[in-house]
């Protein structure tokens, strides 16, 4: 097997970069994992390219940013899932009200809690 040139790494990376922002744009989170795992050990043999020269690495650059970007809001909606879940266990287990006085007060909800269809 043939030893890879700098640029076969660079698109490489590129195409493991395509793949991320459309795991991430389609929600397809389970897939970061194995895509990482590629990206990390590509760069590694790109770090130790000597012949490399960093004006080759600018799209890639752009690419793993926009990426980063990406993966941040995915941060920030899973947070927010999270913090809107948590509030919904909140109002199940009942209400916490403040009274004229400002104190607060716990109305616990009795029994199981039902949705109605109504036509």
């Amino acid at each position: 097997m043939s030893t890879p040139t700098p640029q076969d790494l660079i698109d490489a990376l590129d195409d493991q970069l395509e793949l991320e922002r459309d795991a991430l744009k389609n929600g397809q989170l389970h897939k970061l994992e194995a895509i990482l795992a590629k990206k990390e050990e590509l760069i590694d043999e790109l770090n130790a390219q000597d012949d490399l020269g960093h004006e080759k690495l600018n799209d890639v650059h752009d690419k793993v940013s926009r990426n980063q970007d990406l993966l941040k809001n995915a941060m920030l909606g899973i947070k927010a899932v999270s913090a809107r879940m948590q509030e919904l266990r909140k109002v199940r287990q009942g209400l916490e009200v403040y009274d004229p006085r400002g104190q607060r007060a716990r109305y616990a909800t009795n029994g199981a809690m039902k949705l109605e269809k109504r036509a």
